[in-house]
């Protein structure tokens, strides 16, 4: 069974920079895809980027492209996110998900492994 952990979450000033990890057990990372999603207060769960297994490569939204880099060592069994210019609208609860294969998705219905989360709070 695939298990995930995230960490690295914290509260942040706008414009400052967190980076997150997800750390897979279970399973060799290398065979799976990841993805990053984030999900606020009344709002629904939102991918922000996926990094392909095999390095079939990556995939941001628009909301964090240019801002947000995902990155993997799969000898390591961890997958990172580097989160710079943070707003506030960037606060929400940080999960990471997994999925056989390499297919590099932002749904998270595609997804069938899970992290516990890590909070993310950008604030003054």
């Amino acid at each position: 069974q695939l298990q995930l952990v995230e960490s690295g979450g914290g509260l942040v000033q706008p414009g400052g920079s967190l980076r997150l990890s997800c750390a897979v057990s279970g399973s060799p990372l290398a065979y799976y895809t990841i993805g990053w999603f984030r999900q606020a207060p009344g709002e629904e769960r939102e991918g922000t980027s996926c990094s392909s297994s095999g390095g079939y490569g990556t995939n941001y939204a628009d909301s964090v492209k240019g801002r947000f880099t995902i990155s993997r060592d799969n000898a390591k069994n961890t997958v990172y996110l580097q989160m710079n210019s943070l707003k506030p609208e960037d606060t929400a609860v940080y999960y990471c998900a997994a999925r056989f294969g390499r297919m590099c998705t932002m749904e998270a219905s595609n997804y069938n492994y899970w992290g516990q989360g890590t909070q993310v709070t950008v604030s003054s």
